[in-house]
């Protein structure tokens, strides 16, 4: 069977093969990838992601395999052109410098046509699984027919393996199945954080929304020694914490439980800004100022972290062991707002400490800046690190665990 490849995560084994444990040569593979890329005007905007995955598509085709690529993009309600993956396959076909077979359905007689077709070193890419029906609710049929044309699934896509759908968990359970390097890549660094995380161990959260983190803020600050709150997120926390916010993005209804968490045991560990970037509307060219978090005005909303904040996370990481970080400090795309994120960005970038960043605008942010060669890891996908680092199992990864019992 080969080497296992693992980690252990919060109580739960996943286990998993990887594909150095299998014999591709000669093989069709069907390569599920996070393609998951913005689109301007049917072009690709960002690449970032279709260069992510070019590593298990370009280590099949050397290995002799057929490669059959499958994603999802965006959330289509049915097929629709403006969410077609052609633009997609075009964009993987420059950077690979090898041609992609555009297939424009997910399963059926094109496909399994193609499939039967393809030589050693041919690269097929599907149309986008949301398009079928089945794909979201994990219809067993569809993860069956996935499946028909593929001697091996490969899931190599870290950014949906935190859903349990047909073209990650449901495929992966009706053929053997093992983690592509992004994937193995992915769980070894989060693993680490899990497992013995360096120490001192700083967590940076950021992001408009307390109840999209509120289990990751609750499970992360009894394994860290510090974490530090930025973003919109911060703004409930101040509320609760008795402060006056003006105008600020807040969540009332969950006030109460981030005030729970504040005055818990761990609750010390907690940062929340000190100072603030206010203005008066939400806009890029909005006149603003630095004002403390405890004095912004009624008519004013925070848009970034202060100075003497950012400042603040920038001393800690400098002695940090390892650190996390997920999700702008403000509206880091507005370049009047950006200078709490850039300022952690060169924090994280800059330390010494073993360094992860967990994808979606924190990353981008990162990629920004030019910082992405600077930090330790660089997640590609933003709600599965989270979803692991939470402790919660990823559907994706724990089926592929059924290939080593």
């Amino acid at each position: 069977m080969g080497k296992r490849s693992g980690v252990a995560v919060s109580g739960w084994m996943a286990a998993f093969l990887t594909l150095d444990d299998v014999e591709v040569e000669g093989r069709r593979v069907l390569l599920r990838s996070d393609l998951n890329v913005p689109l301007d005007g049917g072009e690709v905007a960002d690449d970032f992601r279709i260069r992510a995955a070019s590593g298990a598509v370009e280590e099949l085709r050397s290995r002799g395999a057929a490669v059959l690529v499958c994603s999802h993009l965006g959330r289509p309600d049915g097929p629709d052109p403006h969410f077609s993956l052609a633009p997609v396959a075009r964009r993987m076909e420059e950077l690979g410098g090898f041609r992609v077979h555009h297939v424009p359905a997910v399963v059926g007689p094109q496909v399994t046509e193609a499939a039967e077709g393809a030589s050693p070193g041919d690269v097929i890419l599907l149309e986008n699984t949301r398009f079928h029906p089945g794909e979201i609710s994990n219809d067993p049929a569809l993860g069956t027919r996935l499946a028909e044309p593929a001697d091996l699934f490969c899931q190599d896509a870290f950014g949906s393996v935190h859903r349990a759908h047909a073209s990650t968990a449901g495929v992966a359970a009706r053929v053997k199945s093992v983690a592509g390097p992004l994937l193995a890549g992915e769980m070894r660094a989060l693993g680490k954080l899990l497992d013995d995380p360096p120490r001192p161990y700083v967590v940076i959260l950021g992001g408009a929304k307390v109840s999209d983190k509120l289990g990751v803020l609750s499970s992360m600050v009894k394994t860290c020694d510090v974490l530090a709150v930025g973003g919109g997120m911060a703004y409930t926390a101040l509320m609760a914490e008795g402060y006056s916010v003006g105008s600020s993005l807040v969540e009332e209804e969950m006030a109460p439980s981030v005030r729970e968490l504040l005055e818990g045991p761990q609750g010390g560990k907690v940062l929340l800004p000190i100072d603030v970037v206010a203005a008066e509307r939400f806009r890029a060219d909005a006149p603003h100022r630095v004002t403390g978090a405890r004095d912004i005005d009624d008519r004013e909303m925070g848009l970034d972290i202060g100075p003497r904040s950012a400042r603040r996370i920038a001393r800690i990481c400098e002695g940090a062991g390892s650190i996390f970080w997920n999700g702008p400090m403000g509206v880091f795309e507005w370049e009047a707002f950006r200078s709490g994120t850039a300022t952690v960005a060169r924090a994280v970038a800059s330390s010494e400490a073993f360094t992860v960043v967990g994808g979606g605008d924190s990353a981008a942010a990162i990629r920004l800046l030019g910082l992405e060669d600077r930090v330790s890891h660089l997640s590609t996908g933003g709600g599965a690190s989270l979803r692991l680092l939470e402790g919660r199992t990823l559907p994706g990864v724990e089926v592929l665990g059924k290939w080593v019992r």
